[in-house]
Formats: structure tokens, sequence, C-alpha cells
């Protein structure tokens, strides 16, 4: 059988050849051998620097853009090995359904994290988090934080459940930061990941040392982390605890981040009555969530609170419906839920069931004994769907998770008692609440927000187009307090940062500028000859500028701009209710008359390298502007974002307007487009 290789420092490496050496690997449907893994004679050491001096000066040298250009290239070239992946997810018990949740949900997190790196991230290599903060009266000493990438590896040991989601959703984030990966897989379902690789390496896309990937153990890998590398686990709580405490993470404070046990809870609001839209997708969304990964999932239902009154009609519904789900091997017709990954994993998760009916009773299925199709119920790792009921006040079904497709419907009799029970769980990736009583679903989130990673609140409305209780998406943080590990993962660019320190630089405004390619405040500005906007991307500079006015406003403007735009506000039109305001005293223009007068000072209105001025942001207004005013606009170019894919990019202007006294009335930023080169 053949032994799965690893892809560590630069090259393939096999363990050894012969057919004896390492721990077999077992499809989960026919117990049939199908594959073995071992790590031995990996030099885990050589393996991190390899990746230190190789992946992470490759992705350093590339712009955030760049990065995110090379995850699109990725995940488009996996979406066209769907069908090969799918056929060997079949091997680790997942339905069809269940492998897209997998494989298509992580070559979604690739583009997912390519789009948030060019619309969201600066195309260039340091992050600039916050504003500038000043620092001095005069304003020649100022900070800002930046964010730069840590010069380790990335070390993403992850869970058996989903072998190609897992590593994906690590390895995008890390990517885009700018830092390499060494992916560990569970072993159960390794051979999956490691086709994924294969796929991966053997496409060119990624910069040599940015992907390596180990099939077995661990060996000595974390004695030789730093404090520049990170570490990433997905598993059980009690595995996480031993590697929080390893001594080489306690040592440098390396960082790590679980995400461990979770005993997730819906909860049924007391107006979700039998016949009302709420009452069904409750249990449609329980059961499925029973059924999908045969309720191998961090994110699945464990707990079930239900109004008192209102439990047996629930435990009748969840019943029929699971009555409906066909078990067995998921290549075979009609089958819904497959198997468990392993025998093993199936005897964990009776084991735990063991001790949740020594305090509750069976609604539906059977822990020992399930009909099959397609497969032999014992050489392989099936279960059925076990739902039962317990008392809340009872410790262990807020202790005890079992992983697989088990739940438990728990009754509660006050808004206040549920937000207790959903507590003790002690922490939880996620919760649902299942109402349309809004100021319910209001009191509950805000109970028990602090105990859980992310929230979902789902009724009529929003039931067509939601995601759903257990799908973590990659905008959103996926991690939870306490039990569930106490960490976070994705988030949008909050898992870029993860990856990347952040830093305070104090200096002048030109050292800032030039240290984060913005223009601050104070820096040096350069008025030439040529008006900026008739400058290609190519010839425009930071810090470019032009000063232009002034223009007297007046009354005959104010008056003009009320009319023709129906702004009739009494400060612009009213002179005695003006003079009353403490804020004006008296006739003052309108904020927007003021930002149009500015556009009209400063534009070049022949055709030129600008394109397109597609907004304003930042806009606040300052000192009233009152007729006889004269105006001034210094517009200054701020930032320069090429887009890669495109023939023009961005250009970000800092535009201050004065009045005659050198006060600032209008600050603001304005976007424009610009071609790259003149036409």
């Amino acid at each position: 059988m053949a032994l799965l290789r690893s892809y560590v420092s630069g090259g393939w490496h096999t363990a050894d050849n012969g057919d004896a050496v390492g721990v077999p690997l077992h499809d989960a449907s026919t117990g049939e051998e199908v594959a073995r893994v071992s790590s031995d004679g990996i030099d885990f050491a050589a393996a991190l620097e390899y990746g230190r001096r190789t992946g992470g000066p490759a992705l350093r040298e590339l712009t955030f853009h760049q990065r995110a250009a090379l995850l699109k290239a990725l995940a488009s070239h996996l979406r066209e090995h769907r069908d090969e992946l799918y056929a060997l997810s079949a091997r680790t018990g997942a339905t069809k359904g269940d492998s897209m949740v997998d494989i298509d949900g992580g070559i979604g997190v690739l583009f997912a994290y390519s789009s948030k790196g060019k619309r969201e991230l600066p195309n260039d290599t340091v992050y600039v988090d916050g504003n500038v903060e000043p620092l001095s009266k005069g304003g020649t000493f100022v900070a800002q934080h930046i964010a730069v990438p840590l010069r380790g590896v990335a070390v993403q040991i992850n869970a058996f459940n989903f072998p190609v989601w897992g590593p994906l959703e690590k390895f995008a984030p890390a990517f885009l930061a700018g830092v390499p990966s060494l992916i560990k897989p569970a072993s159960q379902t390794s051979y999956l990941t490691a086709r994924l690789v294969e796929i991966i390496i053997d496409s060119g896309i990624l910069p040599e040392g940015t992907l390596q990937f180990v099939a077995g153990s661990v060996g000595d890998l974390l004695d030789h982390v730093t404090a520049q590398d990170l570490v990433s686990f997905t598993g059980s709580a009690s595995t996480a605890r031993k590697l929080r405490a390893h001594p080489a993470i306690v040592r440098d404070s390396v960082r790590f981040t679980a995400e461990a046990d979770s005993l997730n809870c819906s909860i049924l609001g007391p107006d979700a009555e039998p016949g009302t839209t709420e009452f069904d997708l409750f249990v449609k969304q329980l059961t499925t969530e029973m059924t999908v990964k045969a309720g191998q999932k961090c994110t699945a239902i464990r707990r079930a609170f239900v109004p008192a009154g209102l439990l047996d009609a629930v435990a009748e519904a969840a019943s029929a419906r699971l009555a409906k789900v066909t078990v067995g091997n998921p290549t075979a017709e009609g089958v819904r839920m497959g198997a468990l990954a392993s025998l093993e994993q199936r005897e964990e998760v009776r084991r735990s069931l063991k001790a949740l009916l020594d305090v509750g009773t069976v609604v539906f299925g059977d822990p020992e004994q399930v009909d099959v199709v397609g497969a032999d119920a014992e050489r392989g790792a099936f279960l059925s769907p076990v739902l039962l009921k317990a008392d809340p006040e009872r410790s262990e079904p807020h202790e005890v998770e079992a992983f697989g497709p088990v739940a438990t419907l728990l009754p509660y009799t006050s808004t206040e008692q549920v937000i207790e029970l959903a507590a003790r769980g002690g922490g939880s990736l996620v919760g649902s609440i299942v109402t349309a009583d809004a100021e319910f679903a209001r009191e509950v989130v805000l109970g028990v927000a602090p105990y859980h990673g992310r929230l979902l609140v789902l009724d009529a409305d929003d039931a067509k187009e939601s995601t759903g209780h257990g799908s973590p998406m990659p905008q959103l943080v996926h991690g939870g307090p306490g039990r569930a590990g106490g960490g976070e993962e994705m988030g949008g660019v909050r898992g870029v940062l993860h990856h990347m320190q952040r830093t305070a630089v104090q200096g002048s405004p030109k050292v800032l500028s030039t240290v984060t390619g913005r223009w601050v405040t104070g820096a040096p500005r350069t008025e030439g000859d040529v008006h900026p906007f008739r400058k290609s991307l190519a010839e425009l500079k930071i810090g470019d500028s032009v000063v232009a006015g002034p223009r007297t406003v007046l009354r005959s403007d104010v008056d003009h701009f009320a009319e023709f735009t129906g702004d009739t506000f009494y400060a612009h039109t009213d002179p005695e209710a003006a003079a009353a305001n403490p804020l004006f005293g008296g006739i003052v223009a309108h904020g927007y008359l003021v930002v149009s007068f500015a556009a009209g000072l400063f534009v070049s209105p022949e055709p030129g390298p600008v394109l397109a001025n597609y907004g304003l942001e930042n806009l606040r207004f300052l000192t009233p502007v009152k007729v006889g005013d004269s105006l001034t606009v210094t517009l200054t170019a701020k930032q320069i974002t090429p887009r890669i894919d495109q023939e023009y990019g961005e250009v970000r202007w800092d535009a201050d307007v004065t009045n005659q006294d050198g006060d600032s009335v209008a600050k603001y930023d304005v976007l424009t487009l610009v071609a790259k080169e003149q036409s």
C-alpha cells in the first residue's frame, strides 16, 4: 500500500518504500486500507528553517495584491481538480454534499481572501493600521501603527473532519500576510490533504518554500519553533492544552491559536410554535447539523434549547425528519449520511454517548446499531443519528461532547434561564437563536455573546439566504472563548493581521510618510509646473500637490445652491433663525457647496490620465463658512495604489479646504482612478 509523501525543505520525502512501514489509513465506509502514513526521517528543524529562509523572503517581496492574485490563481486551479478530490473525499465517509462543504468551501476561502486582499489591503508590503497619532503641539512629532509579516513559519495542525477546508482556511490568511505555512493534517484523512498539496505543488503557482506538508506525526517539530513562528491547532481541548504548554511555546511566547471542543447551542424562541416558519427552521437546522459530515463538525449543534411547552413537539418533528435520513456508503444511491472518519472515532462517540445516556433518554436512534446502504455496518464506521432529551440542570449535557451525529434537547422556562444554560457550555464557536421576536433575540444575543465567537439569528426574513448555523465564513471570525480554545481564525483582514507584528513607529511626518508610503500631514509637498491631474500613475509621486483659490463665497451662491438642490435648511436661508443658532450665528454656506467649490478649484478639466472621481472618504466640516469667506484648497497625493490586473490604479488625495484666516473648514480624502501610463 502506498505510503503518503511529505513535502519539506523543497522536495518530496517518503519515510520508506516498504508496505509494512507507517500507520495504515482505512476507507471509512468499507474498512479497506487506503494508504499508510509516517513522518520518519523528516528533519523538522531544517523544514522550519527552510520556510523562514526561502518561503518568507519570497513572500515578503510580493505586495498584498500580488499575493491575492496568486490565491485567486490557486483557487481557480483547484476548482479544475474538484472531481478527483470528491472521489477521495468519499473514502473519508463524506457524501457529495459533505464534500462540497469541505472542498468547495476551502476553495471559496481562497477566493474570498483574494478578494479581501485586493479590496481592503494596499498594493504594498506594509499595512497601515489606524490613523496618524499627533504627539506634539507643533505637529513635527507623530506616530503611526504599522503591521509587517512575522519572519517565521505558520505551523498549522488540522483536524480530521475537514481535510481540505481546514488547511486552506489557515493557509489563505497566512499567505496573504506574507508568512509561509507548514501543514500537518490529522492522520485519519490525511490522504485527501496529501493529494490536495500535490495538486498545489505541481501547479507551480506558489513561490517555493511558502507551503510545506507533513504526513504523519509532528515528531520534535514544536521543539524548534521560535518567537517569530506561529502555531494554530484544531482538535480536542486536551491536546490544545498540551500544545499550549509546550516549553518552546511558553518560553518564546509563540503565537498559539486553538479551535477546540465546542458544545454549540441553538435556542428556539418562545414565539416559534408549531406551524410557524421559525419552528420549521429550527427543526430543519437541528437535523441538518446532526447529519452533515455525520455530525463531525466543530460547529454542529450539540445542545438544542427549547421552551418546555414545545419539547414534545420539537422531538416529534425532529424524529420524523431523522427517520428519512439514509445512512450508508456515500457512493450509494440515496445515501444522505455517510460514516464517521474511523472505527476509533465511532467508539469515541459511543463512549461519550454513554455518559449522556446516564442523564438523558433517547428520542431517536440507536447508538449500537444502524441499517446501512451499500456497506457493512460493522466494517464501516457507521452510527445512527441519535437525538436525546435531558434535564438541563444536569452538568453532563454542558460538558460532554459526542463528536458525531448526536444532539440533546434541553427544555427552558425563561429567557434568563436559557441565557444561563447557554453559558454553561464554557465557551462555544457558534450559537443560534431561531425566533421572529427581535426583542427576544436582542436579549439573548447580548446575554450569550461573551461566551460565543459567532451568533446566528435565524428567522423567516433571512432564512432563504442564510448560510446556516454550522458554516464558518471567511469574512467572519471562527473561534470562541474558553472551552472553544480562546482563539480566532479568518475574520477577513483580522486573520491576516494575526500573522503580522503591529508596531508603533514614532518620528517626523517626513519619516512616517516614507515608511508607510502614505503622505502624512506635515510631510514635504511638491508643487510643480505640471498639475498633478496631468500626471499618469507612473509619473505621480506621493506628496505631489496643487494649491488653488481663493474663491469668495457670495450670498447669491448660497441662495442658488439652496434653490437648485432643495436643501433649504434654515441655517442657509433664514437669517434670523441662523443668527440664533449657537454654532453659526448667521447664514452659513452648505457643506456640500464648499466641497463643490473646492472641486471646481482643484480640477484640471481637460482629458488626461485621471479617468474618474469615484468617491470621498473621511469628510468632516470643521469651521462654518460664512458669506464673504474666501476658500483655498490644497490637494496632495496621499496614497498611490496600482491595480495589477488593470491599466489604471487608485490615487487617494488629501483635500484641505481653508478660509482666509488659514483655518481648515473641510478635510477629506478624494479617490480617483488614474491611468498607469499617458495615452
